[in-house]
């Protein structure tokens, strides 16, 4: 079945796929696995539950990403396109819906209920949104009359639009800066970068004057002893009670009193019970599949392929840094997951999406064997979309 003779599609999938890329994902998704066991079960039991409600669970959605990654990372360039576009558009048309017909928790919107599953269509728009986006930008850098970059930021703020509705601010920066991300790719002058520093300053004044909530996270974080920051200063205990080896699975006392031990602050319920040495583990493993994304990207010929799988690690990155920020009170809470990590069915199977593009996007081809000679973003010789 893997022999190099064969031509059949799994033997060409698994010579050409990055392997080393390929086992750091599923030990990451293991990771979390083995962090639920210790975190869960706490929660479960505070609110009711089984106290193996979220473990099942959290075993059923790593069970069904496995799947979809790996069928994810059997297309072509040309099929990882499609398949990427018919997400980004069924999303969308849910995320508009979400705001009529979604879930209203906390005062927001960003749910909404499909035969029975409750679905975030945010957390599948982004990694789609990325391969959509590299692909019009690539369009614009080969074939300057195409206006791939206007209609990127055209969709862009569809996306954008629909987010502050919900209101989900958090989810807004991030499909921002992976636009932004992509426009400094294709490359633009160090004014425009500038101006967009400003633009950002500009917005973040703006979210702070006219979305309450966003203010209320704000003035805690700038004055804690002003405002409700119990579920941070549990977070931090947890941090500083594991020590360098933890306390051990389960054992850890700020686990137990952490509302979302499972879900946003399931690193600090790492190191409250495994150490600060497995959590510098953890965050070296996320590095380095951020770094091996970006470099098999370099390695490909296809403007799109190099953009869109640079974008998706850059954008898991983000997300990564801003979940570990957070727990270590460096930035006010966002609601955002730690990606395979944190307890969550539709965060889990959008990012299981997302790296299937991005394995699906690095594959090598025989005549993309070459050690040097390919072509920067900012180079006109470079190889078109397939």
């Amino acid at each position: 079945m893997f022999s190099r003779d064969k031509k059949t599609p799994v033997a060409e999938w698994w010579w050409s796929i990055d392997r080393e890329l390929l086992s750091a994902l599923i030990l990451l998704l293991a990771c979390g696995m083995v962090l639920s066991f210790g975190a869960s079960p706490p929660v479960a039991e505070r609110i009711g539950l089984n106290e193996w409600y979220f473990v099942i669970r959290h075993a059923m959605f790593c069970l069904l990403a496995i799947p979809v990654m790996l069928v994810t990372s059997l297309l072509t360039h040309r099929q990882a396109r499609f398949a990427a576009l018919g997400t980004l558009i069924v999303m969308l048309v849910l995320l508009w819906a979400t705001l009529r017909f979604g879930t209203e928790v906390k005062g927001a919107r960003r749910w909404i209920s499909i035969v029975g599953w409750s679905v975030q269509p945010t957390e599948f728009v982004k990694p789609a949104f990325a391969v959509i986006g590299a692909w019009l930008f690539s369009e614009f850098m080969i074939h300057r009359n195409v206006p791939g970059r206007i209609i990127a930021t055209l969709l862009m703020f569809s996306i954008v639009g629909a987010l502050l509705l919900q209101p989900d601010l958090g989810q807004t920066a991030l499909v921002m800066a992976t636009w932004a991300v992509l426009l400094f790719f294709s490359g633009i002058s160090w004014w425009i970068i500038i101006g967009m520093g400003g633009a950002a300053g500009a917005l973040l004044f703006g979210a702070y004057t006219f979305f309450p909530h966003f203010a209320r996270r704000i003035d805690s974080f700038v004055n804690p002893e002003d405002g409700n920051t119990y579920q941070v200063d549990r977070a931090l205990q947890s941090l500083m009670e594991g020590g360098w080896f933890g306390r051990g699975p389960g054992e850890s006392m700020a686990n137990r009193l952490i509302p979302d031990a499972h879900a946003d602050f399931v690193f600090s319920a790492a190191a409250g019970e495994f150490g600060i040495l497995f959590c510098m583990a953890l965050v070296a493993l996320i590095g380095f599949i951020c770094i091996r994304a970006m470099l098999a990207a370099q390695r490909q010929t296809s403007l799109f392929a190099r953009l869109a799988a640079s974008t998706i690690a850059v954008q898991f990155a983000m997300q990564s840094g801003i979940n570990l920020a957070v727990n270590l009170n460096l930035i006010p809470a966002k609601g955002m997951t730690l990606p395979f990590v944190s307890y969550g069915g539709t965060s889990m199977l959008a990012v299981a999406f997302g790296m299937g593009l991005m394995l699906a996007l690095t594959r090598t081809k025989p005549e993309e064997r070459m050690a040097t000679g390919l072509p920067s973003y900012r180079s006109a010789v470079v190889a078109p979309a397939e």
